[in-house]
């Protein structure tokens, strides 16, 4: 490890080079890298779901879809409007009533049933299709080609608007962001560190690791827009700690050496052997996530595992070439550090630690049940604003045509006509169904089937299925709608059991029962991995116990929160923030933990060996957890959208609380668990 220490002192000028070099492809790859912004692409290909979704793609050329409301405008209009909207190269078909009534039947000849499905005061609906998929780029494309077609007398509904509302609205937040990160954590660093100029540098080195990393997910073909929006100030949260070890450890050996570059060499090394711990548990923390069937964990855990990666090649490679080459400046804008050293607190910790104990057994319950009953959401519009024209739509579409949440229904296009309809009365039946449109429905009007025009056959038909629209009032997962459609499955599986319900509703049940399997899974796996590497890595029977006994309660402490304080959060929060912050903060107490070891094995009893270790310890960890709450908590209160504001609020409170909790509760259980210990840690049986 000295080696590559004089390899990188030496080599400094061509290191700081070649990473300026290397910035030009990262920022073509993180440009050229496709941002995915629908949360249901991540859902497993393999589920009966997406299966509908790919059969309406292919059998209908319907791909996705939307309805128009249309207000304040004649039949000859609607039928120019939908003729315009048909040029549109990704759109499918486009159908309203208009096209089997035409413009010479009146409103009211129409039946009354039909009337308030597609009629509510001047307002009345078009349905359109897409070719292509929710989130591709075309249709993405094509909404925006939309709606400055139909101007302000039309509203453009369904998940595709959303989805092109939440890019809009991420892409406008994202520098933001980082720039929040940037000075909450540039302020940390000014009253943590004894120079002015070196915080500067350190958040320059992660800035480069950052760009590293977001131009290498190019290689992934695409990330989600939360893993673009959180991956940035995570990185510089969890990373920072690396870099802050290895300007500490200079300035300690530039005290011992008037040569800097050997200096440096030492401390590279040092930091190398000191951090390689924490960043393989940390590593593997995120990696936990890809264990998750909803692969928006995959999607983080990847990215994120590259982050900890690139933060710390750069901190042991750029870092020190940038600080070598700039010590002057770092010499001359030195002061004096404005964090305290924190004595007090260490010295209460130790003498109060059979008290902490007793706090910890208080409040673990209370923990336990809050983090338990944490209630979650999982309806994406809740997520966005209500000024957002999706949202709007949406929303006056369920107000003025009862229109929440639409199921698409798939049988077999040779089920006979009578036991179509049979099975379509039971649907509507069904608590919560509002209404049902289909061939069936529309041949069944007093209009004659032979003047329907083959289009509108055409919306409902294909070569082997036939598909029945299915509206409901209730909305997206919900346990109303998740019972509605156990119901309405159970109907049509009795009449064609190769039946597929696909659409929002079926996706978001499916959703909504994976994201709960995830919520234990996940959580587990991230515990074993972690816990069997502090085995490995801490030679013990009984610490890797301990240390994650201590991250879990706070981890139960920080989700716990939100039942006390009666926020409901986003379902992507409740997967993976756990493991989040077991991966990033888990560090906290392998750094005090290891020089308990260290204390325990050169003699020193247990009493002495916390003191040094906490001692030493806790400005660094205060630091640390500083830089990560500044780095998190700004984009929390910045941003609007809900996604984003939720994980992030929830990793800035749990590196506070994970904060607390290490510098108290874990130097607490090392001095009450001494002895067990000692007998079931490698070199620490005599101590």
């Amino acid at each position: 490890m000295l080696k590559f220490g004089k390899l990188v002192t030496k080599y400094k000028k061509l290191i700081l080079i070649i990473s300026l070099i290397l910035l030009i492809p990262a920022a073509i790859g993180m440009k050229a890298t496709r941002v995915n912004y629908d949360i249901l692409n991540y859902l497993p290909e393999d589920i009966e779901t997406i299966q509908g979704e790919k059969i309406l793609t292919d059998d209908f050329n319907m791909g996705s879809f939307s309805i128009i409301i249309v207000e304040n405008m004649k039949p000859k209009d609607i039928l120019k409007l939908e003729d315009k909207i048909r040029t549109l190269d990704t759109v499918g078909k486009v159908a309203s009533i208009n096209d089997v009534t035409g413009t010479a039947v009146p409103k009211e000849a129409i039946p009354e049933d039909l009337q308030k499905k597609i009629y509510s005061g001047d307002a009345t609906i078009i349905f359109t299709t897409f070719k292509d998929g929710i989130s591709n780029d075309s249709t993405l494309d094509t909404i925006k080609q939309l709606r400055k077609m139909v101007g302000d007398q039309c509203k453009v509904s369904g998940m595709s608007a959303a989805i092109v509302d939440t890019k809009d609205l991420s892409d406008s937040e994202v520098i933001i962001y980082v720039i929040i990160a940037v000075i909450l954590c540039l302020l940390v660093l000014q009253i943590a560190m004894d120079s002015y100029f070196a915080p500067v540098l350190l958040l320059l080195n992660i800035g480069i690791a950052i760009l590293y990393n977001m131009g290498t997910n190019i290689f992934l073909g695409e990330i989600s827009y939360i893993t673009k929006a959180i991956s940035a100030v995570l990185q510089l949260g969890v990373t920072m700690d690396f870099a802050i070890f290895l300007y500490h450890s200079y300035l300690h050996e530039k005290q011992t050496t008037e040569d800097k570059d050997e200096a440096m060499a030492v401390a590279i090394s040092k930091t190398m052997a000191s951090v390689f711990g924490s960043a393989t548990t940390t590593i593997a923390g995120f990696l936990a996530l890809c264990s998750m069937r909803l692969t928006l964990g995959k999607d983080i855990g990847i990215v994120m595992a590259k982050g900890v990666l690139f933060g710390l090649i750069c901190v042991i490679t750029i870092l020190p070439a940038m600080i070598l080459m700039f010590d002057k400046a770092i010499t001359k804008t030195q002061h004096k550090p404005l964090l305290p050293k924190f004595t007090h607190l260490k010295d209460f910790n130790i003498k109060h630690y059979k008290a902490i104990i007793v706090a910890f057994l208080v409040i673990l319950p209370f923990a336990i049940y809050g983090q338990a009953n944490t209630k979650v959401y999982y309806d994406l519009d809740k997520s966005l604003p209500k000024t957002l024209p999706s949202v709007q739509a949406n929303t006056e579409l369920r107000e003025k045509f009862n229109v929440v949440t639409t199921e698409m229904l798939l049988v077999n296009k040779d089920l006979p006509d009578y036991k179509v309809e049979e099975m379509i009365n039971k649907i509507n039946n069904v608590d919560g169904i509002t209404w049902t449109l289909g061939y069936p429905t529309v041949a069944g009007t007093s209009v004659p089937m032979e003047t329907i025009p083959s289009d509108i056959k055409d919306v409902f038909t294909s070569d082997k299925y036939q598909m029945i629209v299915i509206n409901s009032k209730y909305e997206l997962a919900t346990d109303e709608l998740n019972n509605q459609i156990k119901q309405v499955t159970e109907i049509v599986k009795s009449y064609d059991e190769n039946a597929i319900l696909a659409g929002e509703g079926p996706l978001m049940n499916d959703l909504v029962e994976i994201s709960n399997h995830d919520f234990n899974s996940v959580n587990w796996v991230s515990i074993g991995i972690i816990f069997l590497l502090m085995i490995v890595t801490l030679k013990s029977g009984s610490l890797p116990f301990i240390l994650v006994a201590v991250i879990e309660f706070a981890i139960f402490i920080n989700m716990g929160v939100p039942a006390y304080t009666k926020t409901i959060i986003p379902f992507v929060a409740s997967i993976v923030i756990g493991t989040i912050q077991l991966g990033a903060t888990i560090d906290y107490a392998i750094l005090i933990t290891t020089k308990y070891i260290g204390e325990r094995k050169s003699g020193k009893d247990k009493n002495q060996a916390i003191d040094f270790a906490l001692g030493t310890s806790i400005n660094s960890i205060v630091t640390s957890a500083l830089c990560f709450f500044g780095a998190t908590i700004g984009v929390g209160i910045y941003s609007k959208i809900s996604m984003i504001s939720a994980l992030c609020i929830l990793m800035a409170r749990g590196a506070i609380v994970s904060m607390f909790v290490v510098i108290s509760v874990l130097p607490a259980f090392l001095i009450a668990l001494d002895k067990l210990i000692c007998k079931t840690t490698k070199g620490l049986t005599k101590a």
